[in-house]
């Protein structure tokens, strides 16, 4: 291509992008939705759940059998389709769910419901929903309560690793369990953790340490974990731990000494109720001798 007619394209490029910069963007107004949308997050353990919803209204309507009919598939909400997620496995209603986003669907019925996890978490409304696609089916009884103008989602956390996911809307409401095997993630974690620690922070070695003691588990892999943590940094925190591992092993003598220096150290660093904490611990522990 001749010089001169590249340049002549370069300079009317150039020239259209800054055409294209000064133009304005566009301006659009956010729309404003009779069935908002909404999210819920709600930890279990250190898990997690989110729900994605929107929530239509009442508005004086025969909702169940009307709105809603018996024995079609519905959204479980308004617009797309309400999506589940979970941050680990767990088991949903007794079965095995990986962890991932599902669409949750309903089928109700004038005394028992179908709830379904889909597989594909984004589809607009059930409009593209495909019975091949489902993860997971059981049944639910709806039981009366008090009226709900929107529909609402609540995730109750009943342990650390249990939930209970309530759907409500009018006077209905359903829920279903979800239970995290919440032992075996935090190993997972506390494994995959010290892998990554270095030699020099005493914390991940003492909290895993705390967590074996205050689990009642793997006492050989606390003890090691806490002489470790104390060798690189003496703290209120691991001598206190330390101290109630041995305790467990009913070595008191060391278990006192362990204490007493966690009292000493926190003196004039941690709150002052928790020196007085240990200063009972202590004398309790005096006693056991």
């Amino acid at each position: 291509m001749p010089r001169p007619l590249l340049s002549a394209l370069l300079a009317c490029s150039l020239a259209l992008s800054m055409a294209a910069q000064d133009k304005p963007a566009p301006v659009r107004l956010a729309p404003l939705r009779v069935s908002p949308a909404a999210t819920l997050t709600q930890e279990i353990g250190i898990s997690r759940i989110e729900l994605s919803f929107s929530r239509p209204a009442v508005k004086g309507r025969k909702i169940w059998g009307g709105v809603v009919p018996f024995g079609e598939i519905w959204r479980a909400g308004a617009n797309g389709a309400t999506v589940i997620t979970l941050s680990h496995a767990a088991k949903v209603a007794g079965k095995d769910v990986p962890a991932g986003s599902y669409a949750f669907f309903v089928i109700p019925g004038e005394r028992t419901w179908t709830l379904i996890l889909n597989k594909t978490a984004k589809q607009w409304g059930a409009y593209d929903y495909k019975k091949e696609e489902d993860l997971l089916r059981w049944e639910a009884t709806p039981q009366a309560g008090p009226f709900l103008e929107y529909l609402d989602y609540r995730v109750l956390p009943l342990d650390t690793s249990t939930a209970s996911i309530e759907l409500g809307w009018e006077k209905v409401r359903v829920d279903f369990p979800v239970v995290f095997d919440t032992r075996a993630i935090y190993w997972a974690q506390l494994e995959d953790k010290l892998k990554q620690a270095p030699d020099t922070d005493w914390v991940p070695w003492y909290q895993a340490a705390r967590y074996c003691q205050t689990q009642g588990i793997e006492p050989g892999k606390a003890l090691a974990w806490i002489e470790k943590s104390l060798k690189i940094h003496e703290d209120f925190a691991n001598q206190a731990t330390a101290a109630r591992i041995y305790r467990d092993a009913k070595r008191m003598p060391e278990a006192l000494a362990h204490l007493q220096q966690a009292i000493d150290l926190s003196r004039g660093k941690a709150p002052k109720e928790d020196t007085d904490s240990l200063e009972k611990e202590l004398k309790a522990w005096k006693t056991l001798q």
